[in-house]
């Protein structure tokens, strides 16, 4: 049976179309997930993102054993910073892509994706070291709020529930922390915003002071449009254990600038990162009528050249977008097979929309 996150009433009262997502009950849209996909380009919105799982870590070992655990470089943190990494196993397939926070000298915060919850915690608990910490918050809430007016709006709702974090300041990829409150400005859209953690029993106090201010509560749907036209890959479909960040179009997630630093999959992830690996990432756009789905077939001159990992139709571009996991990178247009019928696309610069500004 899914759980519900502490906001599941506030989802159901503002007409929340429910679902099953990664082991919890989720709102898929509120009534048009266009209009929601359009308010966070405009102006902002708010998920409830609480299902992700926030691991705190701490000891004297810590920044040591993150160094061998991920594939990014904490050691390049300071305090209040963050970075995105992938966590990889010995051959360099990806266990799971996620965000990673240095709060102190000692202490780390991961937030990692929910549907890979198990599988991470055992990872990490199999590779732990002595003096080294690990520590999941089950009691807390996570609330992202983003696009242009994200920021200004989330610390006037923060005030009006009595937690003044200075979120304005922060810069981006960087979090400050207040008691049991922490906001880290990172974002899964390609707009500005926040990610705000706090306890369960203040979260819908939050959220509605967030709906006061006119911040528009936004599901699923909406989120992964969101994330597919800022060219963010999405764990299962553009990510997984049988592909290497690098042929997953993360290749900037592999830091080898320390030759000593001797992380899990290094030498598979160096040579790909190098020299590529057996496949490459692209971004397409369809040229015809249709739809670009999952797992759909992309093909050159009539020959299977790669797969969709994620697309769908962008409301920002009025066009259908995807990622595809190709053989090899090429110049020019394509086909995809769209239930038995081709259906001509070109190569398309990632992001689709940078910035929350939709290419010409």
């Amino acid at each position: 049976m899914s759980k519900q996150t502490a906001l599941f009433d506030a989802h159901k009262e503002h007409s929340g179309k429910m679902v099953s997502f990664a082991g919890y009950e989720l709102p898929l849209h509120y009534g048009s997930q266009i209009s929601e996909h359009h308010t966070v380009r405009q102006s902002a919105g708010m998920f409830d993102v609480s299902h992700m799982t926030i691991i705190d870590i701490e000891g004297e070992s810590t920044i040591n054993w993150l160094r061998h655990l991920l594939t990014n470089d904490v050691a390049k943190l300071t305090d209040g910073r963050a970075l995105y990494t992938c966590m990889c196993r010995e051959d360099g397939g990806v266990l799971d892509d996620l965000i990673v926070y240095r709060l102190a000298a000692d202490r780390f915060r991961l937030v990692v994706n929910a549907a890979t919850r198990e599988k991470d915690l055992a990872w990490m608990q199999g590779h732990k070291p002595p003096g080294v910490e690990m520590n999941e918050l089950v009691e807390a809430s996570l609330i992202a709020v983003q696009g242009p007016d994200a920021v200004k709006l989330a610390a006037q709702a923060l005030r009006e529930v009595g937690q003044p974090m200075d979120i304005e300041s922060l810069s981006r990829f960087s979090a400050v922390e207040a008691g049991d409150w922490f906001a880290g400005r990172t974002g899964y859209t390609g707009e500005d915003g926040v990610e705000i953690a706090l306890p369960n029993a203040q979260a819908v106090a939050l959220w509605q002071a967030l709906i006061a201010q006119e911040v528009g509560p936004v599901g699923l749907g909406a989120r992964d449009t969101l994330r597919l036209e800022a060219g963010l890959c999405l764990y299962g479909q553009d990510l997984d254990e049988d592909h290497s960040p690098a042929e997953s179009g993360i290749a900037s997630t592999i830091d080898i600038l320390d030759p000593d630093r001797d992380f899990i999959g290094r030498e598979t992830l160096e040579d790909h990162k190098m020299f590529g690996g057996r496949y490459s990432q692209i971004g397409i756009v369809l040229d015809g009528r249709g739809v670009l789905r999952h797992g759909q077939n992309v093909e050159r001159v009539g020959r299977k050249i790669g797969t969709v990992t994620s697309g769908s139709f962008s409301p920002t571009r009025e066009v259908s977008i995807a990622l595809a996991r190709v053989d090899k990178t090429f110049q020019g247009g394509c086909d995809v097979n769209i239930r038995d019928r081709l259906v001509g696309a070109h190569i398309a610069s990632v992001p689709f929309v940078p910035h929350g500004q939709a290419r010409e």
